[in-house]
């Protein structure tokens, strides 16, 4: 059995039991924390200061240190594993609030605020000084509501059914647990709360009638934002606080969404760039200062571990990424611990290398008859699996083709290619591309992160008018409703 050792987050106050030699990012990763350039060391955000005990750092993470500036104290979270015990300050929790890498302006404010990430599958709430920008404190938590379904159709089919009050309060009651709980250790006034996620979360949690979503052409007159009061939500929260969960775009488009156009500047910038959130849901969003086009796609849950038979979550236990070594499948897992499953980012490794090694064909079939590929002791790729991943991976690259095809472009005109999603720190762009999932060149993607949470931490510092004139720009399309969408989607089940 590993031994364990503990890691001591500050100034969050948190105590993480974990065993010896876990990498420190599997650690972060659940609190918000973000790694813009996928763990290269070369953006600095990932940034911890050791208090108390060590960190080993090899020559090459001094000299990344050296070349950002930073003391022997400091150390990049994604070059360190836990060996043993050790007391960290994160600086992202301190830091003034960043977005595509970059500070962000803002006009200081007295009191605090909370930004709520409402996710199909996750919570997370974040606590900040609104004077500063300072994050205080981050929670995060499973959506209760995935007792219904992980996926969003499964959700509108419990609430037609007549449950959508039950999911309302469960989502109500947990997220004001939350909020209490980062209270309880923070004990200020809370002055204004923002909220975002897809339109369904948006619609249950605000207790609109979700049945427009269930039906063609999924409009819902209900897509603007919505205002509570502390007391109606049952939260512990001053009378004053302005609370908001924030517009929706379309009718699977929700603010979510919104929140990654304003954290990836989309919607400033003169050249032409893309926000894909490899999600439950599949949004795909391109544009620029001129105009935007977002849609979402039928990628269902596959890249969030749901009808994957060995899928789950990225969270302990679940393979986040797969490499050949020696001729064998070599398997990181979350948390250093026994594989239990695969998550969206081991996924995506998992369908590159069988591909290249020739365990799969382009058109997924597992060519040695089997049924099943093993890729680490327990934990199994099914023939059906693979069915999933193409369906999900077809149902990107055709919607990404079809919005390039609207505004008369290729990928040669984009300038950058932004990867959001809850795994997202975990991907290997590389074989992103190699399946086919995004047909472009790396040094064009970026990985983002939360931008949901990202964009809900900036709204708390915006007026109204700042999310309208991004809405002004923004079109939402159906792309079923192309005419040319069959074909491209059949083309795109290829691999590679």
């Amino acid at each position: 059995m590993l031994k364990k050792v503990w890691v001591s987050l500050q100034p969050l106050g948190k105590k993480i039991i974990v065993n010896r030699g876990t990498p420190l990012i599997d650690v972060l990763h659940e609190y918000g924390v973000e790694f813009p350039c996928g763990g290269k060391g070369s953006c600095g955000r990932c940034r911890i200061k050791v208090l108390e005990g060590d960190l080993e750092a090899d020559a090459f993470q001094w000299q990344k240190l050296k070349n950002l500036g930073l003391g022997k104290e400091w150390r990049l979270a994604c070059y360190c594993q836990v060996d043993s015990d050790v007391t960290i300050e994160v600086s992202q929790f301190e830091d003034i609030i960043l977005a595509d890498n970059s500070t962000f302006s803002f006009e200081p404010q007295e009191g605090f605020g909370v930004a709520i990430d409402v996710g199909t599958t996750t919570l997370v709430v974040q606590l900040l000084d609104l004077k500063t920008g300072y994050v205080l404190d981050a929670v995060t938590a499973v959506n209760p509501q995935v007792k219904f379904g992980a996926d969003l159709i499964s959700r509108i089919q419990s609430c037609l059914e007549g449950k959508q009050e039950e999911m309302q309060q469960l989502i109500r009651r947990k997220t004001g647990q939350m909020i209490r709980s980062v209270l309880k250790k923070h004990p200020v006034d809370v002055s204004k709360v923002v909220m975002v996620g897809n339109t369904v979360m948006h619609h249950i949690f605000s207790g609109l009638d979700v049945h427009p979503l269930s039906y063609y052409p999924f409009e819902s007159p209900g897509l603007g934002g919505q205002k509570f009061t502390s007391a109606l939500l049952g939260w512990d929260l001053p009378e004053k606080a302005a609370i908001c969960f924030y517009p929706s775009i379309g009718s699977f488009v929700g603010s979510d969404i919104l929140a990654g156009i304003a954290a990836t500047k989309m919607f400033e910038r003169e050249k032409f760039t893309v926000l894909i959130d490899l999600g439950t849901n599949g949004e795909i969003v391109l544009g620029n200062r001129e105009k935007i086009i977002c849609a979402s796609t039928a990628a269902g849950p596959a890249f969030e571990g749901a009808k994957i038979s060995q899928g789950m979550r990225a969270v302990t236990g679940a393979i986040s990424s797969l490499t050949i070594k020696n001729g064998q499948f070599s398997c990181h897992v979350i948390g250093n611990v026994e594989a239990k499953g695969i998550c969206g980012s081991g996924l995506i490794d998992a369908m590159a290398v069988l591909l290249l090694k020739e365990k799969i064909g382009l058109f997924g079939e597992i060519n040695s008859g089997d049924e099943k590929v093993e890729l680490a002791s327990g934990v199994f790729l099914t023939q059906q699996d693979i069915r999933e991943f193409q369906l999900a991976k077809a149902a990107i690259a055709a919607g990404l083709k079809i919005l390039l095809n609207r505004f008369g472009i290729t990928f040669n005109e984009v300038d950058n290619v932004f990867v959001a999603g809850g795994f997202g720190s975990f991907l290997n762009l590389q074989n992103v591309i190699q399946t086919g999932l995004i047909e472009t060149s790396e040094d064009k993607m970026v990985k983002m992160g939360n931008t949901a949470l990202i964009g809900a931490k900036m709204f708390l510092f915006e007026e109204e008018q700042f999310i309208q004139n991004i809405l002004r720009k923004v079109t939402h399309i159906n792309l079923e409703g192309d005419p040319a969408f069959q074909d491209i989607y059949v083309e795109k089940l290829i691999l590679g």
